[in-house]
């Protein structure tokens, strides 16, 4: 399922996050799916078991996976979700301030603005 190239300029380590990244993105593995463990996975793609624990851990701090001790690694949420959730909410806040803004110049009204929203949402 994922993929490295060593002779690729990519250093194996971001290949590997990209590549688990990539397969939760598409839905080739699921929240609560486990991913193998670091030393089959290692095996698997003939990689060092520490690059491998590296991601792991990585991704776990992003909020990706969750290891659970003695069981295994899990896909916890999607790496966009992962994300610090009052973070998004910010930077949300501020989309629609600056869009809000921007369709008031042009003379629109927020329910005009909201009405094309939920025409398009259809």
């Amino acid at each position: 399922m994922f993929q490295v190239d060593a002779k690729h300029p990519t250093p194996i380590y971001h290949q590997l996050d990209r590549s688990i990244r990539f397969a939760i993105a598409t839905g080739k593995l699921g929240i609560g799916d486990k991913l193998p463990t670091v030393r089959q996975l290692a095996v698997d793609l003939r990689i060092n078991a520490n690059t491998v624990a590296k991601v792991y851990t990585e991704l776990e701090r992003n909020g990706v996976v969750e290891t659970r001790r003695g069981v295994g690694t899990f896909v916890t949420a999607r790496p966009n979700e992962a994300a610090n959730r009052h973070e998004r909410e910010r930077h949300l806040r501020e989309l629609v301030d600056h869009f809000v803004a921007q369709s008031h110049e042009r003379g629109f009204s927020l329910d005009d603005v909201i009405e094309h929203l939920e025409k398009r949402r259809r």
